[in-house]
């Protein structure tokens, strides 16, 4: 096996809102915990609830790091999440920094995304179609939930309202009260790399019409959908992935926040079908060596 991805400490893949292991044969990162593999790194793809709080999705995490800690031996681990998995890895590493040598943020809604306080406008809690979204959500985590099949731990539990509260504007301004490591201090800056020994790092994608919407993204449906959701946008209008904003993502040591890559591709979503160009697992594996560099 090549050891030139092989990191001191595990990588460990925290997936979003409505994330998975895998769903009957389809992983949630296609692809990419398989070339991670390859190059020598150690990496545990794991599920927290689909549908529930950042914070409840991290005190998950925090026991899952427990034992994934006793299983390899490493004192610490490294964490990527994707959306709502970027907060919850925050959250994970605010809580115990000790076990914990880096945060990764991809796509990660870190100041909230404009598309979750659309849909709070247009579906209100106490509205019938607010009720009506939340039934729907509700069956298709727990539809999920039995059609998981890379997840051997204990069934999650899913609370609707808490999630789509985590991901506002409102919601993530208050976590980010409690949990402000690796935040920039001005909009659309960088934050600091490193707080309480954590090092921090983010990457995210932008739509860009004549790439994002070429190659293989002409017969994906989900690319669509962010194309669609991208209307809801206002202060980042242009300058999204659909779900969540360029300059929201921020966290940390910004890698990239411009890759023409909507929020599903930017982790290989839809068997691997993305835009002109787009290699996102590169990026995985680039970054695996600069953890690696970083003696992470």
């Amino acid at each position: 096996m090549a050891e030139g991805l092989a990191t001191r400490y595990p990588l460990v893949l925290v997936p979003g809102m409505l994330g998975f292991v895998r769903l009957l044969l389809y992983p949630y990162w296609f692809g990419i915990v398989q070339a991670l593999r390859q190059g020598g790194s150690q990496v545990y793809a794991i599920q927290v609830s689909p549908l529930n709080s950042c914070e409840v999705r991290g005190e998950q995490l925090l026991r899952i790091i427990e034992d994934i800690r006793r299983r390899s031996g490493a004192d610490k681990v490294n964490l990527l999440g994707h959306s709502q998995g970027a907060l919850t890895a925050r959250y994970a590493a605010a809580k115990r920094p000790e076990w914990v040598a880096s945060v990764t943020s991809i796509a990660g809604p870190n100041h909230g995304s404009e598309l979750a306080d659309y849909v709070g406008r247009k579906y209100p809690a106490d509205s019938a179609r607010g009720r009506l979204l939340k039934a729907s959500l509700h069956g298709l985590g727990v539809l999920m939930g039995w059609l998981e099949t890379g997840w051997r731990g204990p069934k999650l539990p899913i609370d609707v309202h808490a999630s789509h509260h985590s991901l506002t504007s409102a919601g993530v301004a208050l976590f980010n009260q409690a949990y402000p490591q690796g935040l920039p201090t001005t909009w659309g800056g960088e934050g600091p790399g490193e707080v309480n020994g954590v090092r921090y790092y983010s990457w995210s994608g932008t739509l860009q019409p004549g790439l994002t919407d070429r190659g293989l993204n002409r017969l994906d449906g989900s690319n669509l959908l962010c194309r669609l959701y991208a209307r809801s946008f206002v202060r980042e209008a242009g300058q999204c992935d659909g779900m969540v904003g360029r300059y929201s993502s921020h966290l940390g040591q910004v890698i990239g926040d411009d890759y023409p890559l909507d929020h599903l591709d930017i982790v290989n979503h839809s068997l691997g079908a993305v835009g002109k160009g787009a290699d996102p697992l590169r990026l995985f594996t680039e970054h695996a060596a600069r953890l690696k560099a970083a003696g992470l």
